[in-house]
């Protein structure tokens, strides 16, 4: 099943093109690139202004991860902005409470997206940090129009909102969520992006900005201390990488959980998925089972500060894994380890140079909690973290936690080929995956693979969230058809069906033309919009 049709128009340009979560950051990047920026510049003005006019996503008080090309050099690089465990973060302290708790104080981490995103810009940036902060602060300031998109989150996470004041009067103006057009304005938060365009990230984590920002975070009640913010540094690496149908497929390394997307491809070779047809029970049956594998590595590996990624996407793994895919669903529990929200958007500019992107808080609005000097909101990454000796993401003072946020890239012929991804935890490789099956090897447009009928699957044990449960269950959209539907149920699936285009994740893409032509996209299924010119 091949479809032609969209909501959206496929957006063309030969200059530049950004593709995010939301039109205010999308046209944010764009006036950066019509000013002569690069793609490191757009993307530092889209991370700046999601955080803003996407609070429940993302923000300074969050993680990010920044894949970047050069057209110059030909090198890629990835920029890690993850903070470590707070010192006063202990297995015996969180188990005298009974656990992590997925939201509330406790649930907060050192954040470290700042560090990350400086650290792209002073690689790769052309124009001034602080001349990138216009359209945030502005945002901040001013407010930014409630989306319906704002609104159900707000509304599904009032019980996380309401206990904190601020919090509360920001997101939850009465009580509720504010109608739709009403502006959210936040100048806590604007106040403090004025401060970090004029003092850097230095200043956010070891200057007067960190001060202040410590004291809210002492005040709120989270472990996360001056110290920890002092020591939080970017990783700085190489993506990891592998060939795949004549392309190169590339990945953020570790903390990024980005090699099972690769390990759930490489099982995919060995059967011959085009004649399977886009869309059809064997093509959705053989992914859904190669993915189930693909989580038994990550929860083996991931966590680990070095993961064997040469074993684990090498040649003979992938066959194995492969040999080992039947024709009926498997049951496969990973190792006791809700979908997290986040953000992710693409940048291309006009000389080719390139920005793979995500960021997050982890799930909707994060611990909500608000610093009312900063008015940044806090994280609740720390809810990602394992109890049980002997696991490879298992907390402990200045670790750094892993993470479901990866940041692809597909190359050919040596430039990047599309660059995609999404929001959606444990979802997000699986997304991925079925995004790159459907231009690479059906031909299908960026659009047109965002918008296509989607799967994802849930295995026990998986959810990336304390306490780490997780069912059996298969979940698909409508769209595949009740004859796909009910063949993937006579395989042995757990099959929960939801409507047209109200499965998980947002995806955002750009496709490069061999002519030059930036193709763009966005999926209806949040606020995501993309632009070309």
């Amino acid at each position: 099943m091949i479809q032609t049709r969209t909501h959206r128009p496929l957006l063309m340009g030969r200059r530049g093109a950004v593709a995010s979560n939301h039109p205010v950051a999308t046209a944010a990047g764009m006036e950066v690139l019509r000013a002569g920026g690069s793609a490191a510049d757009a993307a530092v003005a889209v991370s700046l202004t999601l955080g803003v006019v996407e609070p429940h996503m993302s923000g300074l008080g969050g993680d990010g991860f920044y894949h970047h090309w050069s057209a110059a050099s030909g090198r890629a690089e990835t920029y890690a902005g993850t903070g470590p465990a707070p010192a006063a973060a202990t297995v015996e302290r969180y188990r005298a409470e009974g656990g992590i708790p997925v939201w509330g104080p406790l649930s907060t981490q050192t954040p470290g997206k700042v560090a990350g995103l400086a650290a792209l810009h002073a690689a790769h940036g052309g124009k001034p940090w602080a001349g990138l902060f216009g359209p945030a602060i502005e945002a901040a300031r001013e407010g930014f129009a409630a989306t319906a998109t704002f609104r159900r989150f707000a509304n599904t996470m009032r019980e996380r909102l309401l206990p904190d004041a601020v919090a509360r009067e920001t997101f939850l103006p009465g009580g509720a969520p504010p109608d739709l057009g009403a502006l959210v304005m936040q100048p806590a938060l604007a106040a403090t992006l004025q401060r970090l365009a004029e003092g850097g990230a230095e200043d956010f984590f070891r200057g007067t900005l960190a001060r202040d920002l410590a004291a809210d975070l002492a005040d709120a009640g989270t472990l996360v201390a001056a110290a920890d913010l002092a020591i939080a540094r970017p990783r700085e690496a190489p993506p990891i990488a592998m060939p795949w149908r004549g392309f190169e497929l590339r990945q953020t390394p570790a903390p990024s959980m980005g090699f099972a997307m690769l390990q759930m491809l490489a099982m995919l070779e060995h059967h011959d998925i085009a004649a399977m047809g886009w869309g059809s029970e064997a093509l959705v049956h053989l992914m859904v089972e190669a993915k189930k594998r693909a989580f038994l590595d990550r929860e083996a590996h991931a966590g680990m500060e070095a993961p064997p990624f040469a074993e684990l996407l090498s040649p003979a793994r992938a066959a194995a894994h492969a040999a080992a895919l039947g024709p009926r669903a498997a049951r496969l529990p990973v190792r006791p380890a809700p979908e997290s929200d986040t953000t992710y958007f693409c940048v291309m500019d006009d000389e080719g140079n390139a920005v793979s992107a995500i960021q997050s808080l982890n799930s909707a609005f994060g611990a909500g909690v608000v610093g009312r000097r900063t008015g940044v909101l806090f994280n609740n990454r720390m809810a990602y973290w394992h109890l049980d000796e002997g696991h490879p993401n298992r907390l402990a003072p200045g670790r750094i936690v892993r993470h479901t946020m990866n940041a692809p890239m597909a190359m050919k012929d040596g430039r990047p080929w599309l660059l995609f991804g999404t929001p959606g935890a444990d979802n997000q490789v699986q997304i991925n995956a079925q995004v790159l099956v459907a231009v690479a090897v059906f031909g299908l447009d960026p659009q047109q693979a965002l918008e296509a009928p989607r799967w994802t699957s849930s295995q026990p044990g998986q959810e990336s969230n304390y306490p780490h449960a997780g069912g059996e269950v298969l979940t698909v959209e409508a769209g595949l058809g009740e004859d796909v539907i009910a063949g993937l149920r006579a395989r042995g699936h757990e099959v929960k069906v939801v409507p047209p285009l109200e499965g998980p994740c947002s995806v955002a893409a750009i496709r490069l033309l061999e002519n030059g032509v930036r193709m763009a996209a966005s999926d209806p299924r949040r606020d995501g919009w993309a632009a070309a010119w």
